[in-house]
């Protein structure tokens, strides 16, 4: 096989793989006429490059009465076409040879069973020449054979008489939209003894007008007449030449490709998107009750830390309030598998394999924690359990948080958000293109309630590890306590000498303070004073963890956002892009 290449610019090859790139790119974004199209004109160079490249077929197409079939047999030297009054009479193509060894298998694809010998003494070596049927034929098969040899020859020599040379079917029909395949098209105005040699001038320049308004400026207009052989010596040089030249079929191929990558598109620049990240991450922090959770972390934390490192004697009482994170369910252990609820494991923002929870059977998920059935109540109940990520050993098992369902507003919002995101990267591109990116920016809408409950529950669970400085306060006031505590046993064992009339031992003293009163009164106000320091601690402690959480929970919804919104977003416009650069390629 020779190497397809053109004098300049890419090669055939490189040109048909862009274009089927460029198909596959387009399918489902648009028409599928024009991907099955192009995928159909692939096929058939493919298919053609393997068949004989050293015969030119060409074809005499035309209408009722312009005289094909006549011109046909004057080139083939024979009257192989049957010429007669009645109409139509050609009702199947038949082909005459010029030196026809090896053209068997070409044949055979165009599927042309007539096949005759010419005699013509006319140097056309490697010319298959095709008679067809009337394009505006009676009989449909006749139209739809011409159609599809249309589709399938070398070169186009197109048959008009003086009557019918501006008849619109031809010109709406076959040559304004063949007007990329002008290197492979020839004009023929037959029947031109019929007309005063002035009338012949007028109508050679209306039909170069109308070619030129058809856009085949510089397509050969020869007039000839079969029936006395004027101008015959002309187009049989003509297609010598053409013949010779044996690039008539890569000729073809080249602009059916040309063609086919017009009806994908024009090749248009990506646009540059806003970037809309920050809008859709506030929205998503919003309905994900994020400043609920990071206030919840510091009330947290304090209250926590007042359990921890409080006076052991009034400690107690704070425990009877309730913890903020646990009635958020936050940092809580699942100890029981249930339904598919917000699990997390591994990195923050990282979303676990399967993708979103699916509602329960009969029902279905909307997003942010509602569900479609008659109930339509929230659908992060306080009481779910969550099932163990199984992510190997070790990994956290983080509950469904108690998280308030966002509200009506701040789900419009979040929609609102993702509407936006599609927009402004849609701005710009083509119709059909910029549909598939608004949808591919909602293509999974569906999953983010669920998938920014879980890095909420997984990046808040982060914010309850107690710091090390508790346990160390802890131990100093169970100290002081037992301190306090020997000093009052003392002292109550002193009373109850004097109440018994016994002697009193000797007392030490610090000073003039016996040291039971200085264990018992110095107990008291140093577990109130680091009650009340590590209370200071806490406070600001409390503060420093909710600006950490802020962010960190700020950075996993932004994750999230990134994953399921910006992600199918970022992907069209790259599918875009490369459709856009095979378009071009295709195109050159």
């Amino acid at each position: 096989m020779k190497l397809l290449r053109r004098k300049e610019g890419p090669s055939l090859d490189s040109r048909l793989a862009a274009l089927l790139e460029a198909a596959e790119l387009a399918e489902g974004r648009l028409p599928e006429e024009a991907v099955s199209g192009a995928r159909a004109v692939a096929e058939r160079a493919g298919v053609r490059r393997t068949l004989s490249i050293d015969h030119t077929v060409a074809a005499l197409a035309g209408a009722t009465g312009s005289g094909k079939s006549s011109l046909y047999n004057a080139l083939a030297g024979a009257d192989l076409a049957a010429v007669g009054v009645v109409r139509p009479t050609t009702s199947a193509a038949q082909a005459a040879l010029w030196d026809g060894e090896g053209a068997g298998p070409l044949l055979d694809w165009l599927d042309i069973p007539q096949r005759h010998s010419a005699t013509s003494v006319s140097d056309l070596s490697g010319l298959v020449l095709l008679d067809l049927p009337d394009h505006d034929s009676i009989q449909v098969s006749h139209r739809l054979e011409v159609d599809r040899l249309v589709e399938l020859v070398d070169l186009l020599v197109w048959v008009v008489d003086p009557q019918k040379y501006a008849d619109a079917a031809l010109h709406d029909r076959y040559l304004r939209p063949l007007a990329a395949h002008r290197g492979v098209m020839l004009v023929v105005l037959n029947q031109v003894d019929r007309l005063p040699e002035s009338a012949v001038e007028r109508c050679l320049r209306d039909l170069r007008r109308l070619l030129d308004e058809d856009g085949l400026a510089g397509v050969p207009v020869l007039p000839v007449s079969a029936r006395t052989g004027a101008g015959l010596a002309e187009l049989r040089t003509l297609l010598n030449d053409r013949v010779a030249e044996r690039k008539s079929w890569s000729t073809r191929l080249a602009a059916d490709i040309t063609t086919a990558a017009a009806r994908l598109g024009t090749p248009e620049a990506t646009p540059a998107g806003q970037a809309m990240d920050r809008t859709l991450t506030t929205a998503l922090c919003e309905a994900a009750g994020v400043p609920l959770v990071v206030e919840a972390v510091a009330k947290g934390h304090r209250h926590r830390a007042v359990v921890a490192t409080g006076w052991p004697v009034t400690r107690w009482i704070r425990k009877l309030r309730p913890d903020p994170l646990r009635r958020l369910r936050i940092g809580t252990m699942a100890g029981t598998s249930g339904p598919a609820g917000g699990l997390a494991s591994g990195p923050v923002g990282e979303l676990p394999p399967g993708g979103a929870t699916t509602a329960p059977s009969g029902q279905s998920a909307g997003p942010w924690g509602q569900s479609a059935g008659s109930s339509g109540q929230p659908a992060r109940p306080s009481g779910q359990p969550a099932a163990s990520s199984g992510q190997g050993f070790g990994a956290e098992v983080v509950g469904r948080t108690s998280v308030p369902a966002a509200s009506a507003v701040q789900r419009a919002r979040v929609e609102t958000a993702i509407r936006d995101v599609g927009e402004a990267a849609a701005s710009g591109l083509p119709g059909p293109w910029a549909v598939a990116v608004r949808q591919a920016a909602r293509s999974r809408s569906q999953e983010l309630a669920d998938a920014v409950d879980r890095v909420v529950a997984t990046t808040s669970a982060r914010a309850t590890r107690r710091p090390r400085w508790w346990r160390a306060v802890n131990v100093l006031q169970w100290l002081v306590f037992a301190a306090m505590l020997a000093g009052a046993l003392w002292l109550g064992g002193l009373f109850g000498m004097d109440y018994l009339r016994l002697p009193q031992p000797p007392l030490p003293t610090v000073g003039v303070v016996p040291w039971p009163t200085v264990l018992l009164v110095g107990g008291v106000l140093a577990g109130v004073l680091i009650a009340l320091l590590s209370r200071l601690a806490a406070w600001a402690g409390g503060r420093r963890r909710a600006r950490r959480t802020a962010r960190a929970l700020r950075t996993a919804v932004g994750r999230v956002g990134d994953d399921l919104v910006l992600a199918p977003v970022r992907a069209e416009l790259d599918r875009y892009a490369r459709f856009t650069e095979a378009l071009t390629r295709a195109r050159a």
